[in-house]
């Protein structure tokens, strides 16, 4: 049965994308965030609507590109209370992810609302990024790396490209103020031997993250 706290039309439009029970999967799981939010910090959103954009829609926009389609194993680097790599386990239980944050708590958080909701296909890894890519079993193990809502992409990419394998993705979600933060990254880029493949922006979405985009960064 679905939240009534959420929006019907796009809670209709998450079940037409995804069927009823990756929906219902998907609403749990912010509920989950939204009631261990009064004790944790894992969101400034608190609203359950503003989180179904924000966070869900926002999370998921990753869906359609090909880079995604393809990927096996993905890292999402940053994750927070697991956005996007929780939602994005919950639609894609054929791939495999690891969620990396420095910040133990909100991994154990995590992993308590895996079992809950039985999505098997995540695991949470407490390091910091620029440490742990280092080692053999991280160093370009990944078809792709996302972050979402981390840091400038100058630092964001030094973190997430030595996780991505060589012909793999880093995909970067950003607001509308993107082209600067490319100039910026320019250096560390080409030091990565990657480059900027395209831009995607949203599309059909609600205002809120209309000026969103996918910066696909192809190593």
């Amino acid at each position: 049965m679905m939240n009534t706290n959420y929006d019907p039309a796009i809670t209709e439009q998450l079940q037409h994308r995804f069927g009823k029970q990756k929906a219902s999967a998907l609403l749990a799981y912010i509920d989950l965030v939204l009631d261990r939010n009064e004790h944790i910090n894992l969101t400034a959103v608190r609203d359950h609507n503003e989180a179904l954009i924000k966070h869900v829609l926002d999370s998921l926009a990753i869906v359609d590109l090909p880079e995604y389609k393809e990927a096996e194993k993905i890292i999402d680097v940053g994750t927070g209370a697991g956005f996007p790599g929780a939602l994005l386990a919950i639609v894609s239980p054929d791939k495999e992810f690891t969620l990396l944050d420095s910040t133990l708590k909100r991994l154990r958080v995590i992993d308590e609302f895996a079992q809950t909701l039985n999505i098997s296909n995540l695991r949470t890894v407490h390091a910091r990024a620029e440490e742990i890519s280092r080692k053999p079993d991280y160093s370009e193990a990944f078809d792709i790396c996302v972050s979402r809502a981390v840091a400038n992409l100058e630092k964001l990419s030094g973190w997430c490209l030595p996780f991505v394998r060589k012909g793999g993705s880093f995909i970067a979600y950003k607001g509308e103020n993107y082209e600067e933060e490319l100039v910026q990254a320019g250096k560390v880029l080409n030091k990565n031997k990657a480059r900027l493949s395209y831009v995607e922006s949203y599309k059909n979405v609600p205002e809120e993250i209309s000026g969103h985009v996918l910066l696909i960064i192809s190593k």
